[in-house]
């Protein structure tokens, strides 16, 4: 791959991985639309890893917090406290993905990297996420969520192994839909998605060096950085604009990019 091919999929993984209009499913599209070959695996992972390195990144002091706050709180210590109780959520929310992607990976990544069926979850999956936007009423922060709630958003993690549907998307549509506000929907969804990104990228680097094809490391490392910078700044944003934009400019985007990968599929 060229220097164009690899920063035109870093900065759409950056650009895309946090928010809800799924990553997954522009990875696999750029070679349709942009004219070049698939990119495979390996560059799918390499720019996964530079989104789990912004995130880690920017929420470093919580992930700090959290951890030395569910440490303190672990038998015989000192009963829970807020930070602990986020780390269980966590904890709770990811274990459902973790459980199904590990049964049906090969599954999903030979039979449903199809543009049909990100078209369809494009659009499907925006509808809800407006749906749930419309009528959430939105008046709990993450100091509220219990570890029912995690599970909750967990399950419907799980969905997002569907190309096209966006795990950041539907956890922050689940998120809504238990009342959370836009805010701490997305700062869950993004809290999340570090042991889910850092699963997905161990799980497919081990069949990847299993498999002993030769790696161009200097590529990779560009698609690394390149995605990290941009997942950061994209995060900043999201975070600092979310409240008053809403999520509708997002179902629009949907919407747009479901009927447009229709058109060209068709």
């Amino acid at each position: 791959m060229d220097f164009i091919q690899i920063a035109i999929l870093a900065l759409v993984q950056g650009l895309t991985e946090f928010l809800p209009i799924s990553s997954s499913g522009h990875l696999i599209l750029a070679p349709h639309l942009f004219g070049f070959a698939d990119q495979g695996l390996e560059l799918d992972v390499a720019v996964h890893f530079g989104t789990l390195i912004a995130v880690l990144a920017y929420f470093r002091h919580d992930i700090a917090r959290i951890t030395a706050g569910w440490f303190r709180a672990l038998p015989p210590r000192a009963p829970a406290n807020p930070e602990s109780r986020i780390g269980w959520a966590i904890i709770v929310g990811v274990l459902p993905v973790v459980v199904v992607g590990l049964l049906v990976k090969d599954f999903v990544e030979h039979e449903l990297r199809q543009p049909w069926i990100i078209a369809t979850t494009t659009i499907l999956f925006g509808l809800l996420l407006g749906w749930a936007d419309r009528r959430a009423r939105r008046r709990r922060d993450l100091s509220r969520l219990g570890l029912g709630d995690a599970l909750l958003i967990g399950l419907a993690q799980i969905l997002a192994l569907v190309p096209g549907t966006s795990r950041s998307g539907i956890t922050m549509t689940a998120g809504l839909m238990l009342g959370l506000t836009r805010e701490a929907a997305a700062r869950f969804s993004f809290l999340l998605s570090i042991p889910t990104i850092l699963g997905s990228s161990i799980l497919i680097g081990k069949d990847l060096i299993e498999a002993g094809n030769g790696v161009d490391w200097q590529a990779i490392g560009m698609a690394v950085a390149l995605s990290a910078l941009t997942a950061w700044l994209c995060i900043r944003l999201f975070l600092t604009y979310i409240e008053r934009m809403g999520m509708q400019p997002f179902v629009l985007y949907r919407l747009f990019l479901g009927a447009l990968i229709f058109y060209l599929i068709l």
